[in-house]
C-alpha cells in the first residue's frame, strides 16, 4: 500500500514529519507501507539523513511549492499546482498513492478531497471524526467536528452511519452505541434539529442509537458515537485540548487518563465520506502524531473502509 504523506504540513515541517515517519519505520519494520514523501527536495535535505536507513521503504515526490496556513483554500490548490497538498491529491487522483497525509491547511485538505477524489456516492456531506477520550481507557469518535456548522436532520443520520463504520472498522467495537448530543436526555429536549433528528436516528435499523446524551456524559463512554452539527462538535474538542493544556503542558500534573487528551496519541482527524483515505493533522503536530496519522491511514487501507462506506451508501436499484 502507497500513503502520500506532506513533509511540508504544519508549524514544525518537515523536521518532525520526518522524525515521526522514521519512529514509523523503525517500530514497525514489517509493515507493507511505502510512504511517498511529498515536499521541498532542498529544505528537507538536512533532515533526510535521518531515515536513509530505510531508503527502500519510501519514495520522495518534489514538490517545490507550499500552501501556507493562512493561504485562501480554493485560491491556492489552483495558483500553486505544485505545492505539496495539490500533488498529493493529484498522485491520489492518479492513483499513485492509496491515502493522503498533511497536517498542513485544513482548508486546502477538505477542497483537495472534494475536487479531486470527491464525495462517496450516496453521501450527502462529508464529515470530520475525532477520536474523544474515556474514563474507562478506551475512545469514543464525534462528529462532526467542524465543517459541517450548520446541517439539517439528514446530514446528522448520515454522520452516524459514518461514525458507526469507522467505529467498528478503526476503533474495534462490535455495535456501537449511537449517542445525539443534547442538553437533557429525554426525547423531545433539544433545539429544532436534535428535536428533529432524534426520531429519525431512533427509526433506523442499521444504528445503535442510544438517545440523547448530555455534555457531561461525553467522557463516561455512554456513546460509542456521538453526533452533532460542526459547530458544537469543534466546540467540545477545542476544551478537550484546553483540559489537557491547562493540566498537563501548564500545570504540570501526571495522569493517565490526562495522557490521553494528548490529540498526538491518534494523530489526526479523518475525512469520512470520501472515495479515499484522507486524514487531516493538527498545525501543531510533532513526530509522534505523524507515525499515528500513517498508522491511521494503513488500517483504512488494510479494512477497506472506503469500501464499506460505498457499500453502505450505495444507491438502491
Amino acid at each position: 500500500m502507497k500513503i502520500g504523506l506532506d513533509i511540508m504540513g504544519g508549524d514544525f515541517a518537515p523536521a518532525e514529519a520526518i522524525k515521526g515517519i522514521q519512529s514509523f519505520l523503525e517500530q514497525v519494520p514489517d509493515s507493507p507501507v511505502h510512504l511517498m514523501l511529498v515536499g521541498n527536495r532542498d529544505v528537507a535535505a538536512p533532515y533526510m539523513h535521518l531515515i536513509e536507513p530505510y531508503a527502500g521503504r519510501y519514495t520522495f515526490v518534489d514538490a517545490p511549492d507550499t500552501i501556507g496556513m493562512n493561504e485562501h483554500p480554493t485560491k491556492a490548490l489552483k495558483e500553486k499546482p505544485n505545492s505539496s497538498i495539490a500533488v498529493g491529491f493529484g498522485m491520489m487522483q492518479r492513483g499513485k498513492a492509496d491515502a493522503f497525509i498533511s497536517a498542513g491547511n485544513t482548508g486546502a485538505m477538505l477542497v483537495g478531497a472534494m475536487y479531486t477524489v470527491k464525495a462517496i456516492e450516496g453521501v450527502q456531506r462529508p464529515t470530520i471524526a475525532t477520536p474523544i477520550p474515556r474514563t474507562d481507557g478506551k475512545f469514543s469518535c464525534i462528529l462532526d467536528v467542524g465543517i459541517n456548522a450548520d446541517c439539517k436532520p439528514e446530514h446528522l443520520v448520515q454522520f452516524a452511519q459514518l461514525g458507526s463504520l469507522y467505529a467498528q472498522h478503526i476503533l474495534g467495537v462490535e455495535a456501537p452505541k449511537v449517542g445525539l448530543l443534547n442538553l437533557g436526555e429525554e426525547e423531545g429536549k433539544g433545539n429544532i434539529l436534535a428535536q428533529a433528528t432524534y426520531p429519525l436516528l431512533k427509526e433506523r435499523s442499521d444504528i445503535n442509537f442510544a438517545g440523547n446524551i448530555e455534555g457531561r456524559d461525553v467522557f463516561y463512554g455512554k456513546a460509542d458515537v456521538i453526533v452533532c452539527e460542526g459547530f458544537v462538535g469543534n466546540v467540545v474538542i477545542k476544551m478537550a485540548e484546553s483540559i489537557y493544556d491547562i493540566f498537563k503542558v501548564q500545570k504540570g500534573i501526571r495522569d493517565e487518563f490526562l495522557d490521553t487528551f494528548n490529540f498526538e496519541v491518534y494523530g489526526g482527524t479523518p475525512i469520512l465520506g470520501v472515495n479515499s483515505p484522507v486524514i487531516i493533522g493538527h498545525g501543531i503536530s510533532h513526530a509522534l502524531a505523524f507515525h499515528n496519522m500513517i498508522e491511521l491511514a494503513a488500517r483504512f487501507i488494510e479494512t477497506d473502509l472506503i469500501g464499506t462506506f460505498r457499500q453502505n451508501f450505495k444507491p438502491a436499484q
